[in-house]
């Protein structure tokens, strides 16, 4: 079936704007830029934000059935279609809002059309701005949509709505697994902050080495398998390592394989947003020919201060330890938050005894091969998705 393209804004209506300084008393749920999660195309919790405190781009009065499109940096494809549960809500503008048209349009197929790699790659071709990518409420209605017949939305959209379910319940599967390696963490060891198993202490500059990396400019693309590269910081952005979030060393400069990542390194965020920076992660496995970057410390323990690599790392990503990092970050205002050397130095840790932390180490090890198989499965259903949508949109499902 070939299908005709229509464009989006002869599908939708406008919704309600609204100054809650101005018009509203109390508080008001808030949907910013970061509260939609950008893998899971999810409305994570909106913010409980005082009328009289609000954002000045708190202004969107969204609706169940809403499609909310992030319309700066596209490449990122912050979107989300507003539930039940967020009916009411009030979204920054930061988004536009696509209120369909229920007799011509249907909510889900709209949605799973925004998430797409052809409207992404639609919208980026659309945008301006270097640094910081935009593109218009108007851009976003202007492109347009493959449309058949309502019926047929709604059976494609409940297709694609089956097969992104089985994607979240293995997302949900390898965050148990997460969870588990955390509270076996704090079953073990207890709360690092308080120590209430009253563990010996030492600070990290007299248990670990700091390094620092390099950061030269590098081409705007992904390392291929005999190249050098260099990490980004969403490479450790998450708690766990990432080489994919890498580019390319250009081939004019000379890699320093000091600052080449190891299979057992620590990998610290020196610097990065408030809520980013201090992030930790653990390299279970890597690709070779990929260094760390100036903004990660890559943090070593010595080899007589009894401290095992995995045991440090989730000691420093344990909340109350990771927030008490944070807080040592300072900087310029209107530049990321930084933690020197220094200061990272000062931070006091609890040493239990070393064959508590190669037991732990071993579970560790354990879950990771768990993760991995979920991960490869993940992989499968990705691709299955990704194939169910080209089809979809295609007229082939």
């Amino acid at each position: 079936m070939t299908l005709s393209e229509v464009p989006i804004r002869d599908l939708v209506t406008k919704c309600a704007t609204w100054n809650p300084k101005k018009q509203g008393t109390g508080t008001f749920d808030y949907i910013d830029l970061s509260t939609v999660d950008k893998e899971t195309k999810a409305i994570l919790l909106p913010e409980r934000v005082e009328c009289g405190a609000a954002p000045s781009r708190a202004r969107q009065l969204v609706a169940a059935g809403d499609v909310l499109v992030a319309t700066v940096r596209p490449n990122l494809n912050g979107v989300a279609i507003v539930e039940e549960s967020h009916d009411g809500a009030t979204a920054s503008t930061g988004y536009c809002v696509l209120r369909p048209k229920t007799q011509a349009v249907d909510a889900r197929y709209l949605f799973h059309w925004v998430r797409t790699d052809e409207f992404v790659q639609r919208m980026i071709a659309v945008a301006t701005g270097a640094n910081y990518p935009a593109v218009s409420d108007s851009k976003v209605k202007a492109s347009s949509i493959p449309l058949p017949p309502l019926a047929e939305q709604k059976r494609i959209a409940k297709i694609l709505d089956a097969a992104d379910a089985l994607r979240a319940k293995r997302r949900e599967s390898i965050a148990l697994l997460d969870e588990l390696l955390r509270s076996t963490f704090l079953d073990m060891f207890g709360d690092p902050v308080t120590n209430p198993k009253g563990w010996d202490k030492a600070t990290v500059g007299h248990l670990v080495r700091i390094e620092g990396g390099w950061s030269p400019k590098c081409l705007k693309r992904p390392p291929a398998e005999d190249e050098w590269g260099v990490l980004k910081l969403g490479a450790v952005t998450y708690c766990e390592y990432r080489p994919e979030q890498s580019k390319s060393l250009p081939a004019n400069l000379v890699p320093r394989p000091e600052n080449e990542v190891r299979k057992g390194d620590v990998l610290f965020a020196r610097k990065n947003t408030h809520q980013l920076v201090a992030a930790c992660a653990y390299v279970h496995t890597t690709r070779p020919r990929l260094m760390f970057p100036d903004l990660i410390f890559r943090l070593t323990p010595s080899g007589a201060s009894r401290l095992e690599p995995p045991f440090l790392w989730q000691q420093l990503i344990a909340p109350r330890m990771r927030a008490r990092v944070q807080s040592l970050a300072g900087g310029a205002a209107g530049s990321m938050p930084n933690i020197s050397k220094a200061k990272l130095r000062s931070v006091e840790l609890v040493v239990p005894p070393p064959d508590m932390q190669k037991h732990f180490a071993k579970v560790v090890d354990m879950v990771e091969e768990q993760k991995a198989k979920h991960d490869a499965h993940l992989v499968e259903l990705d691709t299955l998705f990704a194939s169910l949508q080209s089809r979809a949109f295609r007229g082939d499902l």
